[in-house]
Parts: C-alpha cells; structure tokens; sequence
C-alpha cells in the first residue's frame, strides 16, 4: 500500500519555521504544505500591494526557504505554499532572484485564477450577484471602494503542477486543506469522485494546517495546557496518509508538544461549524463517522470521514476602503485603576463631543478586564493596572489623525498615576472584508506549466 507522509509549514504569516527544520530532517516528509493567510492577511498583503506593486505577498516566504531549502532539497522534500497571496507571480520571481544568488535550481509552478477583481463586472453580467454570505446585502454600495477579490480554489491545481515535476508550488488564494490535500492526489492517485478518500484528506489537512495547533499547542483551558512539554520546541504534526485515506498524526522524534486524542479533537472541531457538512471547494466532508485511536506515544490514527460532492460554489472574499483609524493606548495604576481609566474614557468622550470630531465607530477597551471578554467580564476589581484602549474609525484621515491628539494633557491634568502613553503614530487606513459565493463554473484556476528555473 502506498504511503505519504506531510507536515505543517506555517500556521500563519510571521509564524515560527523552526519547526518545519526538524520534520524535514527527522520526520522523514515528502511534502511540506505552508499555509501563510488568513483572510485578515490578505488585507495587510494590499496594504504592501499599495505601497509597492511589486509586493502583496507573504514576505516571510524568502527567510524561511533560504533557511530551509538546502535541507529539503537533499531529502527531495517538496513544497506547497499559498505565499503568494495576492501576486503569486511576484514572490515566484523574487524567489527565482533568491535561487539564483545562491546557485540554487528548483522547478517552481505558479497557480493563479484566484483573483478576480478585474473580473467583477463580467461576473455580474453572467448573473453572478455577490452578494454578502451572511446578510445578503448587495455589493453595489461598495462595489467602487474594492481593493482585492478572490476565490478560494481547490486542490486539483495544485496536484498538475506536482504531476508536471514542480519542486515548489506557490499559489494566491486556496482552501487551507487544498495545500494539503493537492500532494495527496498527486502521491495517492485519488479520483476526482473519490469522495470517502478525499475527505480523509481533507481531514489531514484541517489538522495540519494550523501547525503547532495540532499537536499541542493553543490547547485545552485552565491546568490543562500545562501538561503539554517543552513548547519552546514543539514539534509541527506529520500525518502519514496511506492510500485508503487513512492516516496516522504524529511528530517529528525528540520534538515538545503532544500529540494525543484530546489535541486531535480540539483541533478538529476548529472552526467547523457543521460537522456534517464541512465545506471545501474539493470535497463536502462529514464528520460524523470519524474515529480516533491512540496506537501510540504521540501517534493518533484517524479514519471514517465521510465525503459527499463538492459543492457547486466557491468562496469569494473581496475587500474595501471602509475608512481610517485613529487609536491612543494609556495606563493607569492602583488604586482605583479602573476607575481612573474610565474617568479618562469619559473625558475624551466628551471632548470628542465638543469638538465635533466625526467617526462611526468609536471602540473603549479596558485591557486587563475586558478587552478578551467584553460583556462577558466580571464585574471590576481594584486592579494593580488598567490599560486604557480607545480607537475610532471614521471617513478621513485627517480627523483618525485627530483623535489621539485628544490624550496628551491627561499626563499632568488627568487623575493620578498615568503610566504611559502610545498613539501617535499615523492613522491606519482600514480594510473591510465583503464574503460571497460565485459559480464554480465561471472560475478558471490556471497553472503556470513555464518553470521559473534558477539554473
């Protein structure tokens, strides 16, 4: 029967590679899959697309294999990545450069498709509405203030280009799971139909994808994550996927975190929120059948997903221009911190008030008692500190600009015991998220076959 075995890259833009050293020099893997986004990533990767159009990806993409590459291409370690963000085509190109300055030769395929900004209106004209996935408003009041859309693309792409001999594989906007589940079509041979199959790599995936969150990390609630050991040198999970679709969680040797039934289950329901009816562009996957068996130290096997068609739709995540914001940060100690802190929150309150300083939203956090919890919080206690948080948004620069200018005269004409002061840095333009549903059949994924060789 054949085997694969894959581990985690990053959970998220700016997470730790060190990690992904050890499963590719102890963990025996054929594949490393790094999953760099989130859909607040994609908004900072704009953020960089406005200041420089030569960047809008994941920069984190260049450090990480400059360290790792030597190590992995000894071992014929291939990779998968969604680094590219919002131009994969440019961080193919800047990682060409890389290669090149250090003598390195790779196969790297590009997959694009994902971005559709330019598309929109044509998307419109085939009856495509867009609207928003939660409230069903339509997009046409911000349809003129979008910076970014694109639609989460599946896992067959990313299997041609493995098939085709890519060493490294960099995509835009994919599934999570599709990172991982793309080598398993490509190693395994699964059918498109092969539904059962494919929802047990979509499991895989989902349990890999958050990197150290799946064998131990962000676990458990109050004396429970304590049990977990050594997380300064947690190991990223590995699943070892046979060609049933069964498959085995586990870790590198000699690396901390813990890998067991309770780590497997909490990571498995993260944010599912049917368990009956898991979505993805590839697979529909149910989890109601699924059985996990300690076999062993740090050795969780998992099977019975259940797979169902894939759905007709894609996901579509657009962003927009939805105003600016202004924030200021100060402190406050015992006694009655809490109740210096809220004096404060008041005070500019009323200021804003006089001044006619216009905003839409206007967020008061005290950290350190609600900033987690919100309403949730208890009632307050005499705290040894409060932290003060206060932020607007509004439609203008100039007046999110404004806003922190409101706090300095608290140092000496405030109540007693500030103890520190942060917000004068420029106002922040904010991006809003607009998520939606298009076709499948109107999107066209493609698959840059042109190797970018660093020969």
């Amino acid at each position: 029967m054949k085997r694969v075995r894959l581990t985690s890259g990053l959970g998220f833009y700016g997470d730790n590679w060190r990690p992904v050293q050890a499963a590719i020099e102890h963990g025996d893997v054929q594949f490393v899959c790094s999953d760099h986004l989130a859909e607040l990533t994609l908004a900072i990767l704009q953020k960089d697309r406005q200041k420089n159009p030569a960047l809008g990806y994941a920069r984190d993409l260049l450090p990480m294999l400059s360290q790792l590459w030597p190590s992995a291409s000894q071992r014929g370690v291939k990779w998968v990545l969604n680094a590219g963000g919002l131009n994969p085509l440019a961080a193919a190109q800047a990682l060409q450069q890389l290669f090149q300055t250090k003598g390195w030769r790779a196969r790297i395929a590009v997959i694009t498709g994902d971005d559709v900004l330019a598309d929109l209106d044509a998307l419109q004209q085939l009856g495509q509405t867009l609207g928003h996935l939660d409230s069903g408003a339509p997009i046409d009041p911000i349809r003129d203030q979008l910076v970014f859309a694109n639609v989460y693309l599946g896992a067959r792409p990313i299997a041609r280009a493995l098939d085709a001999g890519a060493d490294i594989v960099l995509t835009g906007r994919v599934a999570d799971a599709a990172l991982f589940l793309g080598p398993l079509i490509h190693a395994l041979g699964w059918a498109e139909d092969d539904w059962h199959r494919l929802a047990q790599g979509v499991t895989a995936g989902h349990l890999l994808e958050c990197s150290g969150q799946g064998s131990g990390g962000n676990f458990g609630s109050a004396k429970v994550w304590q049990r977990v050991p050594d997380m300064a040198h947690i190991g990223f999970p590995i699943a070892e996927v046979n060609e049933d679709g069964t498959f085995t969680l586990t870790k590198a040797p000699g690396t901390g975190g813990r890998i067991n039934f309770h780590t497997v289950r909490q990571q498995l329901l993260y944010e599912v929120h049917d368990p009956r009816a898991y979505l993805t562009p590839d697979v529909v996957l149910n989890m109601d059948q699924l059985q996990l068996t300690e076999i062993g130290p740090d050795a969780v096997q998992v099977s019975g997903a259940i797979g169902h068609p894939a759905p007709d739709q894609l996901k579509l995540v657009a962003g927009y221009r939805n105003g600016w914001m202004g924030h200021a940060v100060t402190g406050f100690c015992w006694p009655d911190a809490m109740e210096k802190a809220q004096a404060v929150a008041q005070a500019i309150a009323q200021r804003m008030s006089e001044e006619g300083l216009p905003h839409d939203e206007l967020c008061v956090e005290y950290l350190g008692h609600n900033a987690f919890l919100g309403p949730l919080a208890s009632e307050a206690e005499d705290a040894n500190e409060v932290w003060l948080r206060m932020a607007i948004r509004t439609q203008e620069k100039a007046h999110a600009d404004a806003f922190p200018r409101l706090f300095p005269w608290l140092a000496l004409s405030g109540p007693p015991y500030m103890g520190g002061f942060h917000g004068m840095a420029p106002a922040s333009q904010l991006l809003g998220l607009w998520p939606t549903r298009v076709d499948r059949a109107v999107i066209e994924p493609r698959v840059h076959m042109q190797w970018l060789d660093a020969a």
